[in-house]
C-alpha cells in the first residue's frame, strides 16, 4: 500500500514540475515574440499590464487606436510593423477603438488612425492620422530620448 501512494505521488509530482516547466517556457516564448512586434491588446486588463510594463522599463510606448474598417489603418499597419522590427527598446501595442472602447475613451480618440506616445504613463506626443513620415519622425525623436 505504502508503495502504491508514493508511486501516486511521485507521478503528480513529475506532473507538477513538468506543467511548471511548460508554463516558464510559454513565458519567455512571450516576451521575445513581443520584441520587435506590435502587439494587439484585447482587453483592459492587458491594456494595463502593458502600461506597467512600460512604466517600469521607462521605455517609450506607441500605441495604434485603429479599427478594423479604417483603411487608412489598413494601409499603415505594416509600416509600423516594419517600424517594430527595427526598434526592440520601443513597445509598440494596437488597440481595435471598437473592441476597447473604454480604453479609447479615456484617451480622447477622435479619428483613426491615432498614434499615442507614453512614456512613463504620461502623454508626450501624438500623431493622428496615416502620416508615414511623421509617425517616423515622432517614433525616432522619442526613442533617442528614451536611451
Amino acid at each position: 500500500m505504502r508503495k502504491v501512494r508514493w508511486l501516486l505521488f511521485a507521478l503528480t509530482e513529475q506532473k507538477n514540475i513538468r506543467r511548471e516547466r511548460s508554463v516558464v517556457k510559454k513565458d519567455k516564448r512571450r516576451t521575445m515574440a513581443e520584441e520587435g512586434q506590435v502587439i494587439s491588446v484585447h482587453s483592459v486588463e492587458a491594456w494595463m499590464q502593458h502600461l506597467e510594463k512600460g512604466n517600469e522599463s521607462k521605455k517609450l510606448i506607441v500605441v495604434d487606436f485603429t479599427a478594423s474598417w479604417c483603411g487608412p489603418c489598413r494601409f499603415i499597419a505594416p509600416i509600423l510593423a516594419e517600424i517594430a522590427k527595427k526598434m526592440p527598446s520601443v513597445i509598440f501595442l494596437k488597440v481595435d477603438v471598437d473592441e476597447l472602447k473604454t480604453v479609447s475613451e479615456e484617451w480622447g480618440i477622435e479619428a483613426m488612425p491615432t498614434f499615442l506616445f507614453l512614456k512613463e504613463g504620461k502623454l508626450v506626443d501624438k500623431v493622428v492620422g496615416a502620416k508615414k513620415e511623421e509617425l517616423q519622425l515622432t517614433i525616432a525623436k522619442h526613442a533617442t530620448a528614451a536611451a
